[in-house]
């Protein structure tokens, strides 16, 4: 993998903060004034004009400064040359359905993985004016100020969050049980219906755990580094090494990650859900 100085990466850093900033006021202009809001083909799954106006931005802002890099965005998909090293994972409004109706949980996701592994991520709430930045090695900040995961070890003691995919109503690999089974085990499970506000959330220890099934990279890649540089860990439901096109995710405190691991493996599906 090709390495990079922190100068450099401070770079990519900056670059995709102005892209999240100019994305988060696009959200805040069109917050409560949607005009369009239509399914993308699967029930629940939502796009609207504030999708598409913060998304154009985005990738407008990444375009001018580095327009030989590839982009995987979530309205427009793949883009640029595919045989650059460097991915921008774009989700301009993680948290579509939350902003149709209003409810205030929501952000503008940017991640940059270079030879797949994901290195710089930008987290912007425009809603609650809060922005998470990482790179690695450069460590985590909501709002310039560091940023460390909770210290809980205990699960009975532990706050969780998770979500529950689009097909959820078609397959029973579905998430109903684990939320079931991990509610009786801890303090609570949440769900917030933004991948990427539950990761940053873990890691500035609000939240000390978070699974989910059925995720796309867009939804985890800058989530991933700002976890893992809060002192978190990431990985498969079982512990190995993330695979993020896999749309399975476990992030947590790093305490209560091998107690998670295990309870998710140990989980049987319900087969059916009516």
């Amino acid at each position: 993998m090709t390495r990079h100085t922190p100068d450099q990466l401070q770079i990519f850093l900056d670059i995709a903060t102005e892209a999240a900033l100019a994305a988060g006021a696009v959200l805040q202009s069109y917050w409560g004034k949607l005009e369009a809001v239509e399914e993308k083909g699967r029930p629940g799954d939502l796009v609207t004009e504030a999708d598409k106006a913060a998304e154009a931005i985005i990738l407008s802002v990444i375009n001018r400064h580095f327009p030989h890099h590839q982009v995987l965005a979530e309205e427009s998909g793949q883009l640029g040359d595919t045989n650059s090293e460097y991915l921008w994972a774009i989700d301009p409004l993680d948290g579509t359905t939350n902003y149709a109706h209003q409810y205030p949980f929501f952000s503008a996701s940017i991640g940059l993985l270079i030879d797949g592994v994901p290195q710089v991520g930008v987290v912007y709430d425009p809603f609650h004016q809060e922005l998470f930045r990482a790179a690695k090695g450069l460590g985590a900040t909501c709002n310039r100020r560091s940023i460390r995961v909770s210290k809980t070890a205990e699960l009975s003691k532990s706050l969780l969050v998770t979500g529950f995919a689009y097909d959820r109503r078609e397959t029973a690999d579905n998430n109903y049980a684990e939320f079931c089974h991990l509610t009786h085990l801890t303090q609570g499970v949440r769900r917030s219906g933004s991948a990427s506000i539950d990761l940053v959330y873990v890691a500035c220890g609000r939240l000390d755990g978070y699974w989910e099934r059925g995720l796309q990279p867009w939804d985890l890649a800058a989530g991933v580094v700002i976890v893992e540089e809060a002192g978190g860990k990431v990985s498969a439901y079982d512990g190995s090494p993330l695979v993020i096109h896999s749309g399975r995710i476990l992030a947590t405190n790093g305490y209560l990650h091998p107690q998670i691991s295990q309870e998710l493996l140990q989980i049987t599906p319900l087969s059916r859900w009516q």
